[in-house]
């Protein structure tokens, strides 16, 4: 016999057995009243003296009578055994009550034999298996994520995460970096909007070459790791439709104007995406320095990229899903007021 039915059945045989047939106080005292009481019933009767000299049987005086005798018996009856099955029921909860303490101290006991940690060991695997999903999912490139989750994600280039010292150094200190020539406008829009399907090639291939640039890069990597974050409360860039600015109020950006005359910037209406966002920048501070570094690089690129774009370039880059995304932040965060 096991620990757990030794427990068990020493909880269950630690109160009295039901009573079953087995006459108790209460039906004792139940018999001595009723045998009283038609003691004193007969005693009533034969001493009461008849009234007449009994000229017929009557019948409503015999029922009165046989009521009178036998009513308040049978009251007494219902009552000890109302409180034959109260005493019953009482000793079965008190039974089961023991029995339930001894199967819980037998599992809390099984549980400590297996280990002080306390956890299933399937459980304990299946953790195991999720943090390790979780290690490999950040060490690689996330898909992207400016996408509806039912269209087909693209996965980024594989590229070095900037500031990383793995570029290869020429002589004199002058880096492999350094003379790679700058991105093209029309591959860093392509860029910034990134593939839109697996089979994108024009994409891809603008996205590798962008890749080579140092200042692309890091906006690209920004851009994305802000999309991610987005993604997680909902917020996709396909989703908002913002004004368009013209692109006067893009250059009046890019060369340090601030307020009133880059307002139309922000044409993001989207109240629950704003709210979402907001809501975020103020409780998650990783978000908050994402963004923040995100808006930074994207200045600095925008800076440049004015210089020599055309009016089509700028309303093309305007158009993209990082261009949507710095819009957005950009507007929770006050940088066009």
């Amino acid at each position: 016999m096991s620990n757990r039915q030794t427990q068990a059945d020493v909880a269950l045989q630690a109160g009295d057995k039901p009573e079953g047939l087995r006459v108790s106080a209460v039906e004792i005292v139940a018999g001595l009243l009723s045998l009283a009481w038609l003691a004193g019933s007969a005693l009533f009767f034969l001493v009461l003296p008849s009234e007449g000299g009994g000229s017929g049987f009557d019948t409503v005086a015999f029922v009165m009578t046989l009521l009178a005798v036998f009513l308040p018996v049978a009251v007494i009856w219902v009552a000890a055994i109302a409180m034959r099955s109260a005493r019953i029921v009482r000793e079965e909860s008190r039974r089961l009550q023991a029995a339930v303490d001894a199967m819980r101290q037998t599992y809390v006991a099984d549980r400590q034999a297996r280990g002080a940690s306390g956890v299933d060991p399937t459980v304990e695997r299946k953790l195991n298996e999720i943090a390790q999903a979780a290690q490999k999912t950040e060490t690689t490139l996330a898909t992207f994520t400016s996408a509806r989750p039912g269209q087909s994600a693209a996965p980024l280039a594989p590229g070095p995460r900037p500031g990383g010292d793995d570029q290869p150094t020429l002589a004199l200190g002058t880096s492999a970096e350094d003379m790679t020539p700058p991105v093209a406008r029309s591959d860093l829009i392509l860029a910034l909007n990134f593939p839109d399907t697996q089979d994108d090639e024009v994409g891809f291939a603008a996205l590798r070459r962008a890749l080579k640039d140092h200042g692309a890069r890091q906006l690209i990597q920004a851009s994305q790791d802000v999309l991610t974050l987005l993604s997680q409360d909902g917020i996709y860039m396909d989703d908002l439709h913002p004004d368009r600015a013209r692109p006067e109020f893009w250059r009046r950006f890019a060369r340090g104007e601030r307020g009133k005359p880059v307002a139309a910037l922000g044409g993001v209406r989207d109240r629950s995406s704003l709210a979402l966002t907001a809501g975020r920048m103020r409780e998650d501070t990783i978000f908050r320095d994402a963004a923040h570094h995100f808006l930074r690089k994207f200045d600095q690129t925008l800076e440049g990229f004015e210089k020599e774009a055309t009016d089509e370039e700028i309303v093309a880059l305007s158009e993209t899903r990082t261009a949507r995304a710095f819009m957005l932040l950009g507007r929770v965060t006050g940088a066009f007021d």
